[in-house]
């Protein structure tokens, strides 16, 4: 059996179980947020499908080899992948990814739900983006610059302190026209999850 990680050291064997139950639904989270499927996920790992799926829906335990296969496929530390507790501190490190041509700053470390990101699209005048669908939905507020919006067969402008939301199962895109960089905060939830935005009741 693997050591346990310096991280977990401390807990109680009630508290690592409830850690590796909530390993599951994280991994389904993050493989459906990145858009991947099973069998692209098998053929980069080399991880049987079945071994997947059974690790995804909990009727597996994952084990230290695995986890290590994973997190490097989805470009996350293992103590992310895992939801390792945190010892006292409160803060969410930010690890930026680099995907589709922008950086993603994770502001949220929970496994699914709304997940919040921060976003930064360098200006892409050149470049024709390839629309992605996936289940879910997108709400998006633009911090700084101009963003154009490809959702479906419409195209939108987005202009600071505009917001967008909208079924991620629409092909959509993301192109920076410029003339600089965007800056953006994205909210990402499961299918029929959206984003409730509370509104001053009128005098």
């Amino acid at each position: 059996m693997p050591a346990i990680p310096p991280a977990l050291g401390d807990l109680s064997r009630d508290a690592i179980d409830q850690v590796l139950d909530v390993i599951g639904p994280r991994l389904r989270a993050l493989r459906q947020h990145r858009g991947v499927t099973l069998t692209d996920l098998a053929r980069v790992t080399g991880i049987s499908q079945s071994t997947l799926s059974r690790l995804e829906a909990g009727q597996r335990r994952p084990t230290l080899e695995l986890l290590l296969l994973l997190a490097r496929a989805h470009h996350v530390p293992l103590d992310e992948l895992v939801g390792a507790p945190e010892t006292g501190d409160p803060r969410v490190r930010l690890r930026p990814i680099n995907r589709w041509g922008m950086v993603m700053i994770p502001l949220t470390r929970r496994p699914g739900g709304l997940q919040a990101y921060k976003l930064l699209i360098p200006v892409q005048q050149d470049h024709v983006p390839t629309p992605q669908s996936h289940d879910g939905y997108e709400w998006l507020y633009v911090l700084t610059g101009r963003l154009d919006l490809l959702l479906g067969q419409q195209r939108f402008e987005l202009t600071e302190g505009e917001a967008v939301e909208f079924d991620t199962r629409t092909p959509h895109a993301f192109t920076n026209p410029g003339p600089r960089a965007v800056e953006a905060l994205a909210l990402y939830g499961d299918a029929g999850e959206r984003v409730h935005l509370r509104q001053e009741p009128s005098s």
